[in-house]
Formats: structure tokens, sequence, C-alpha cells
């Protein structure tokens, strides 16, 4: 399943916008708000945007801002689908790539591409891929790491030909969860992420994985 398939079935059910961009001007213009968001989502925090804060930074008025969004969590939901979208497309094609020889490789580089994410994506370190905003009261739509953990899992399937399971999707989602949840400790106090925890989080995915799909 291709990453934009993935956010279309999970991610876009949550993101509220009053009127989808149909002309390049509108798709900029939204570009612009979502930008604008990442960037004081890294100065601030998700917890303290406002749609005034967005509406601002990105030059526009307040009414542009909702145009687009009903209130400041709908930005927040739109923008971390935006980072799940870019996440997905770069980690699940590194999965992918012919170039790794077996499974190990082909996550010891998807761990490197979402690191890059954490020290480079405008937002990423903040709001993650909305996994944050999960911790709110439960709904009926799905979690974004489970979103996320079905994706790298649907790209490592085609690619080595495991044996899909329910068993297997949920082991593999207990290791997204394990990886993000010291990834994001990595990075929580240490801009370039400490080195320490992000050793932690590569050995734990290898020995857990291990498990399933046998020593690389």
């Amino acid at each position: 399943m291709a990453a934009q398939d993935i956010v279309d079935s999970g991610a876009d059910a949550r993101i509220t916008l009053r009127n989808e961009p149909v002309q390049a001007r509108s798709a900029a213009r939204l570009s612009a708000l979502l930008d604008a968001a990442a960037a004081i989502v890294d100065e601030i925090g998700y917890e303290r945007l406002t749609t005034a804060m967005v509406a601002e930074r990105a030059g526009a008025s307040i009414g542009t801002v909702y145009r687009y969004f009903p209130d400041r969590i709908a930005v927040l939901q739109a923008l971390a689908a935006r980072n799940l979208e870019r996440v997905l497309e770069s980690t699940t094609a590194e999965l992918r790539n012919e170039k790794h020889e077996n499974w190990g490789s082909a996550m010891t580089a998807s761990f490197a591409v979402l690191v890059d994410a954490f020290r480079n994506e405008p937002g990423f370190r903040g709001l993650r891929v909305g996994d944050v905003l999960d911790l709110r009261p439960a709904t009926h739509e799905r979690p974004f790491n489970s979103i996320v953990a079905d994706g790298f899992l649907d790209a490592l399937i085609d690619r080595f030909g495991f044996t899909d399971s329910p068993e297997l999707r949920f082991r593999f989602e207990t290791v997204i969860e394990v990886s993000d949840a010291l990834a994001t400790r990595a990075f929580a106090r240490v801009p370039e992420g400490d080195e320490a925890f992000l050793a932690a989080s590569r050995e734990v995915v290898g020995l857990m994985l291990s498990e399933e799909f046998g020593r690389p």
C-alpha cells in the first residue's frame, strides 16, 4: 500500500478541512499555513499553538485559517497527517530498497530516515505523526502509530516475503510503540538526539523482530 493510501484510509478521517484546495494557489496557501504551524510547534510546542499564531506566522488573515480549519486541533491533525505522509513515503521507500539484503539492514536504514525527520523536519520533534494527539480521549479512528506500523510491515512483507498474521501485526505495532517511546525520549532534551537512547531503540527493535523474522 502506498503511503498516500495509508494516509487516506486512516489519517484523513481526522482532518476536518472546511474547504479542500482545488487550485494550486489554494494548495500553496494551505501548505503555508501548515509550515507556519510547524514552525510554531518547534518553538513553543503544540499545546500552546493557536489559530491566531498560525495566521500571523503565515502572513494570512484569521479568516483564511478558518476557511480551512475549524479550530486549532484540526490544524494540528492536518500537520500530523502531513508528517505521517512524508515519513511513510521516505521510510517505506527505504524498506523496499533492493540494496538491503536482509530485514535488519532495511530497518536500520529506515530508522536513520526517522531520526533525520526528528532532527530536520519542522514540527516533527514536537508533534511527530500525531500520536501525541492520540493521548486525548479515545475516538473510533485508528491511532497514528498503528498506521505507521502497518505501513512499515507491509513494506517489509513486500520486500522479504514474510508471512502476514494478526500476531505479527500486533508484535510489530508493539515494536513501533517501544521504538517511538525511546526515540521520543532521545530528542526530549537533546535537539540532535541522545545517542544512548537511539542505540537502545535500535537494539530493542532488533531483538523483538528477531523473534519473528530470525536473525538478519
